[in-house]
């Protein structure tokens, strides 16, 4: 099942993708979740799919603009240089013992199709391509690939764009993640039970149609176990918490010379079985930092 958040108008609300556009979950589960957050809280996804089976779409896609799947995380935690390529490319040769993990916060994400506004204080802003846990379950132990399958609500798309001149002031990244709106989320939540080998899950970043990023799940320095597990070790995770995984070799920043976004530019993430993640890159408007 593939779930989004979306607005119509003044409207925000949450739904199902079907063939024909969206079935309003709101409507269809009469009221009992008011969004992808609280449906998971209340543990009524399973109802929701059920319900929605063979119904028609309440609105066109057309008529909406898209959200991030989880607009409202209470947590979103990403995992830096966890592939072995982009360890290699960023200069660090050897295999860590644990993830490297950073926080984000919930205003530097847009949503599919919405405008990422280039930040006018930097000319370093960087692309990477990323698949996202979203976090089904209240769990505070995963130690097992089977805690961890049953704590995974569903994956998505993420591009967790970095202001590299800011990120790299000092040995602390916050600042360069955390831009407001400079960090795109979607276009969809789909459950996990659509994967049966997470291994072979492939993740492609585009800039202008150009093949920037290519790996697959399998290539994760920290899988999906290993991540959950060292996270829960210092925090405990809530239904809705997202988890940015890590990005693959060929960001920007590496290339040579690098190859930075500027306004113009349109960056797509796609992740096999989830969909593509696109957004313009926007020039800021006048006066506006």
């Amino acid at each position: 099942m593939k779930l989004l958040t979306y607005r119509i108008g003044d409207k925000v609300s949450f739904g199902v993708l079907a063939d024909d556009g969206v079935i309003d979950g709101v409507e269809v589960l009469g009221g009992e979740a008011a969004s992808v957050r609280e449906l998971l809280e209340r543990g009524l996804t399973d109802r929701l799919e059920r319900l929605s089976a063979g119904r028609a779409a309440t609105h066109s896609l057309a008529e909406i603009e898209y959200l991030p799947p989880v607009p409202d995380p209470a947590k979103i935690l990403c995992v830096g240089v966890n592939y072995v390529d982009h360890r290699e490319e960023t200069g660090h040769v050897d295999k860590p013992e644990h993830p490297t993990v950073f926080s984000r916060f919930a205003d530097t994400q847009v949503g599919h199709e919405q405008p990422v506004v280039h930040p006018p204080n930097t000319r370093q802003l960087d692309y990477e391509g990323e698949v996202a846990i979203v976090i089904g379950r209240h769990v505070s132990v995963i130690e097992t690939d089977a805690d961890a399958r049953a704590a995974i609500a569903g994956l998505a798309c993420y591009n967790d764009l970095s202001v590299r001149d800011w990120q790299l002031h000092n040995s602390q990244w916050l600042p360069g993640k955390n831009f407001r709106g400079v960090g795109s989320f979607g276009p969809h939540l789909v459950t996990l039970d659509e994967f049966d080998d997470l291994g072979s899950v492939r993740l492609t970043t585009r800039v202008n149609g150009e093949l920037l990023q290519d790996a697959t799940l399998d290539q994760l320095v920290f899988d999906f176990t290993a991540i959950l597990g060292y996270i829960t070790g210092f925090t405990s995770l809530a239904p809705g918490d997202v988890i940015a995984t890590g990005t693959p070799g060929g960001i920007g920043l590496a290339a040579n010379p690098p190859r930075f976004l500027v306004p113009g530019d349109v960056t797509e993430i796609e992740v096999s079985g989830v969909g593509v993640l696109r957004n313009d890159i926007v020039a800021a408007p006048e006066g506006v930092r």
